[in-house]
């Protein structure tokens, strides 16, 4: 706003949308203003005002501007981030607060919410608090206007250079046209302001305004989080930097086995835990949270036996723990919807379906994943195979002799008695006690009749 426009607003008087404030020295009665107008149509306060228009000015130190906004970002509930502007008029200086009606409603100060009636503020009472609040929840939370966020907010550079090059490269083609109008696409700016959704996925600094929207994960040395942890880590940034930090960092902490196949020479490398179920479980976490909840977070912990994946958001009505494959939901859908364009989620709901899969089809057939969920939270673990290659590969233990025999069969495809006593200097019933057991092992079989006619190969599948 300019100073003609103040200057007019001056003029008009108080209204339900203008509120003047003398000094600074007002803060509670500045806090009751902005909560009344968060709650109806949004409004201006201009400080520095007298009632009657007066000019007076004010004398604004050089944390005045700090100290108020934070002020009002302590005191409301939810937090409300006014636009806040120093304006000169007639040589002296005011403060101007733009105060955005609320996406969600209402919003408390110190306590008590208020409501813009004419010239005045009024205490709302518990059915009106209960009416708004159910009003506030008809629509969903990343379609929500971010208050107090600009496009300065977004991160240009990283849409450009990474989301952007992602997108080109999954579909082979180029994108046309600005970015702005791209994320205008996708929900993510309405009205040349960023969206929920918009600043959670391409915000410079999302945690600025959802202070919990981050992944926390602790890693432990036994089974249960009364034993010792090893390490605790914090994923921020926007969505697709904490999904790949946090499933980079589990992948690099869980343990890849290795044993042999039956009939090839060549081990195979096992890991403890489905690659695609550890990245599925931390982007179903951040994209299907509640965000309305502020005061909780995603939660990984890694246990020996198990990884937990916490979720501040149950199930959605009608879906349980039970029928989840089968049933579809999408808590916020624009965030769902933006994450399947560059393949971090399954557009059409498949991802759980590719979880069992995966777990169905790994080598060691790990259990399948628990699910616990209420109306407010979900819990889902995931669990390792460790303890069960341990006991399937401790009978492929082998020996060095059996190992050099090995390497001969991977160049001459068969071995005797004989060529194994030779390559291990060794006398034949020592010779005939390690292929017997390779033989019980599985890792190889017996051609021809006990005798010199008899030669061993790899084990055919």
């Amino acid at each position: 706003m300019d100073e003609k426009e103040i200057r007019k607003l001056i003029e008009k008087g108080e209204s339900e949308k203008i509120e003047f404030k003398e000094s600074l020295n007002m803060k509670n009665e500045i806090g009751e203003t902005i909560s009344a107008f968060a709650n109806v149509n949004g409004g201006i306060i201009l400080i520095g005002i007298q009632d009657k228009g007066v000019i007076k000015g004010l004398e604004l130190g050089k944390r005045s501007f700090e100290e108020l906004a934070n002020f009002i970002k302590q005191n409301t509930d939810n937090p409300v981030y006014p636009e806040i502007s120093i304006m000169e008029i007639n040589e002296k200086e005011i403060l101007v607060l733009k105060v955005r009606e609320s996406s969600e409603k209402p919003v408390f100060f110190k306590g008590n919410a208020y409501k813009r009636v004419g010239k005045s503020n009024h205490k709302i009472n518990a059915s009106e608090i209960r009416r708004l609040a159910k009003e506030s929840h008809k629509s969903y939370w990343d379609e929500q206007i971010c208050d107090g966020t600009s496009l300065d907010d977004i991160d240009w550079n990283f849409i450009e250079k990474e989301f952007v090059s992602l997108y080109e490269k999954i579909y082979e083609r180029k994108i046309e046209g600005k970015l702005k109008e791209l994320l205008e696409s996708f929900e993510c700016i309405k009205n040349n302001i960023p969206t929920n959704a918009g600043i959670i996925l391409f915000g410079k600094k999302p945690q600025k305004f959802f202070i919990n929207a981050y992944i926390a994960l602790a890693r432990y040395k036994g089974d249960v989080e009364d034993s010792e942890r090893l390490d605790y880590k914090e994923f921020t940034g926007n969505l697709f930097q904490q999904i790949d930090k946090c499933n980079e960092y589990i992948k690099e902490h869980v343990a890849i086995m290795s044993r042999l196949k039956p009939g090839e020479i060549r081990r195979e490398d096992i890991p403890e835990y489905g690659f695609f179920s550890i990245r599925e479980l931390i982007t179903n976490a951040v994209c299907h949270r509640n965000y309305w909840e502020k005061g909780s977070k995603v939660i990984i912990k890694m246990f020996n036996g198990r990884i937990d994946y916490y979720n501040p958001g149950g199930l959605e009505k009608n879906i349980t723990p039970k029928n989840i494959i089968q049933k579809q939901y999408s808590r916020n859908p624009i965030i769902a919807k933006v994450l399947s364009k560059v393949r971090y989620i399954e557009e059409l709901g498949e991802g759980w379906n590719k979880i069992m899969k995966e777990h169905k089809e790994h080598p060691l057939h790990p259990t399948f994943p628990k699910i616990i969920a209420d109306t407010s939270s979900m819990l889902v673990s995931l669990y390792s195979t460790k303890k069960k290659f341990k006991e399937r590969e401790k009978i492929l233990e082998l020996n060095e002799r059996q190992k050099k025999a090995l390497e001969y069969l991977k160049e001459k495809t068969r071995i005797t008695n004989e060529e194994y006593q030779k390559i291990n200097n060794i006398n034949r019933i020592t010779a005939f006690r390690d292929l017997k057991d390779l033989v019980k092992k599985q890792v190889i079989e017996m051609v021809g009749k006990t005798g010199r006619q008899t030669y061993y190969i790899m084990k055919r599948l």
